[in-house]
């Protein structure tokens, strides 16, 4: 028995002054799977030399300078910034991006931004807003949340605020459109009881109104109401003829007199 245990002594002795490890060795020194051993050599973290076509090594040494190389770092308070939500935003904070966030727990970002728990969950992960987790609860830093809200945009001198319904009746613009046109162009935006709230005089510009009630101009709909033509005639007929066009959210605007010079010289060509 004594003899045994010697044995064994002296083979983990061995074991743990060989220089070359074989891939199950490798695994069993670093208490993983061999599969994850394959895993770090394909991915170029750990180096390997294969000696035939059946067996690879690798070099006790190799295996102490990977785990030299990426120290263990603790996730701590505000140390998890993710991506900025957008390029945009990654351009104009790149000046800032060494300054600290700061936080607010979830149940102060809906008592402070009356939103409910659900737009929180979903904007935090559809717009990657940086966030950590200490004693069970979550924390959102607070400039990417009131970017969300169109809160960063100066706000103080807008009076006229619309709800998705009343976008709708006034521009003619579905919720999904809406959304969408607030993301893209930054339209402020305030949410209050659950409730979001549009700029009127940002959606105004977005829109062109003044341009929609220009006579002046006419929609692609009226020309196809007027002449009997479809819409791809209209797109072919417009580049042709050179029409001048100004294109309003979705909706494509034709110069009047342009569109009566090129409908009366189809006409004198029996088109």
């Amino acid at each position: 028995m004594i003899v045994e245990l010697s044995s064994f002594r002296h083979d983990v002795i061995l074991r743990r002054e060989q220089e070359y490890l074989t891939f199950s060795k490798a695994a069993v020194l670093m208490g993983c799977s061999r599969q994850y051993i394959y895993k770090l050599v394909s991915q170029g973290k750990l180096k390997a030399s294969r000696i035939s076509s059946r067996m690879a090594i690798i070099r006790r040494a190799d295996i102490e300078a990977m785990l030299e190389g990426n120290p263990y770092n603790k996730v701590v308070f505000g140390n998890r910034p993710k991506a900025a939500i957008t390029k945009r935003h990654q351009k104009e904070t790149a000046h800032v991006a060494d300054e600290p966030l700061t936080y607010l727990s979830g149940e102060e970002v809906m008592s402070i931004y009356k939103v409910k728990q659900m737009w929180l969950y979903t904007t935090a992960k559809r717009n990657r807003i940086p966030m950590c987790r200490i004693a069970g609860k979550n924390y959102y830093s607070k400039s990417h949340v009131e970017e969300c809200l169109g809160l960063t945009a100066d706000t103080s001198a807008i009076t006229e605020w619309l709800t998705t319904d009343e976008v709708l009746g006034e521009f003619g613009m579905k919720a999904a459109a809406i959304r969408a046109n607030a993301y893209r162009h930054s339209i402020p935006t305030r949410k209050e009881h659950g409730i979001t709230y549009y700029s009127k005089p940002h959606l105004a510009e977005l829109r062109q109104t003044d341009v929609m009630a220009d006579e002046r101009y006419c929609t692609v709909d009226e020309v196809s109401e007027k002449y009997g033509l479809s819409k791809a005639n209209i797109h072919h007929i417009t580049k042709v003829h050179g029409i001048e066009k100004k294109k309003v959210g979705v909706r494509n605007l034709l110069l009047r007199a342009d569109v009566e010079r090129a409908m009366a010289e189809r006409a004198a060509k029996g088109l």
